[in-house]
């Protein structure tokens, strides 16, 4: 959903997202080529899709994307993980409320983190309750609270369908090892072409020492780092190589059971002390606008994704979504809760 991940360049581009954000849903298809035009100079082929963010868009326009609306919410996507029989990699649970008044602050535990289930960059770290009024928390957690979900590509017109509300989830602490490399969490992005786990783009370092944008570097299944597949930026910045986690075929494993029966996903995951957690899954990496990774890898991983076999019977428009009845949207987004 990030048009980059640069705090200062988010507000510089808003006049231009919200223009966006109105005629996306309206011309998708003339918006996806429209944008992919202006950032690659070339020309979208939507009727033979080849590399990466190509066959994403299509997909995204083409295809039933309804349960990557569930996938993309915080919170329901915690029954998907269940159903997968996976519970030993979700984060702690403590809640989920739909306002900030809603929360009874003195029930959760000591450190936590408050997060939207349908957006990002949004996220509140609590490291110590005592630290913090109740005033103060809630004034907080309103910052988050309703917050509109931007629409800024077709790659996010998933997201559409999503109600926003408010989780507090155990807060993960960094470990020994992972601190050497890392200031922050480190966070493996685990791309699954057809099923099959193929690369992890490690993230680490974000927003440290006052920068913006994370170092990043790219491996294959084998744990052989990959520099000549990223396009490096003030944003994504070359990481120095780190060993295997010594887990590392049980995080593939995990990647490719939640991650069967998509085209493409990226599924994100943490290791902490042998024990892996569940990040978010991903299905539209950067509204499938992704530049920091060369041309030559993005068709890479296009010859991995098979199309052929995708139903086109529930694909996007906004006359279906104006046409999903209330039950459906309130079964969907968890009414009730």
């Amino acid at each position: 959903m990030h048009i980059t991940t640069s705090k200062t360049k988010r507000i510089l581009f808003a006049p231009v997202l919200k223009t966006a954000e109105w005629l996306t849903p309206r011309c998708p298809k003339f918006m996806a080529k429209t944008r992919y035009y202006s950032r690659f100079h070339k020309k979208l082929d939507l009727d033979n899709p080849q590399n990466l963010n190509e066959k994403i868009l299509w997909l995204a326009i083409n295809s039933d994307t309804r349960e990557w609306s569930r996938l993309s919410d915080k919170y329901l996507v915690r029954d998907y993980i269940h159903e997968c029989g996976l519970d030993e990699i979700l984060v702690p649970f403590y809640g989920v409320w739909y306002k900030a008044d809603e929360i009874d602050f003195e029930k959760l535990p000591q450190s936590f983190i408050m997060k939207s289930t349908n957006g990002s960059c949004s996220n509140i770290i609590i490291r110590d309750k005592n630290e913090i009024t109740r005033k103060q928390f809630v004034e907080k957690v309103k910052g988050i609270e309703d917050k509109k979900v931007l629409i800024t590509g077709v790659g996010d017109l998933h997201y559409m369908r999503n109600k926003s509300r408010i989780i507090a989830e155990g807060l993960l602490i960094n470990d020994e090892v992972s601190a050497k490399y890392s200031e922050t969490l480190i966070d493996y992005k685990i791309w699954v072409l057809n099923g099959k786990a193929e690369y992890v783009w490690v993230c680490m370092n974000r927003f440290v020492h006052n920068k913006d944008g994370a170092e990043v570097l790219t491996y294959d299944r084998d744990w052989m780092p990959h520099p000549e597949y990223s396009v490096w930026s003030d944003d994504f910045s070359q990481a120095q190589p780190m060993p295997k986690p010594a887990n590392f075929d049980k995080m593939l494993e995990v990647a490719e059971r939640l991650c069967q029966g998509f085209p493409v996903v990226r599924c994100d995951l943490y290791n902490l002390n042998g024990k892996i957690y569940f990040g978010e899954m991903t299905f539209t990496s950067l509204g499938g606008m992704m530049d920091f990774y060369t041309p030559e890898f993005l068709k890479l991983c296009g010859d991995k994704i098979d199309l052929t076999a995708v139903s086109t019977d529930g694909k996007w428009s906004m006359a279906a979504l104006k046409k999903t009845n209330s039950a459906e949207v309130k079964n969907l987004n968890g009414g009730g809760v």
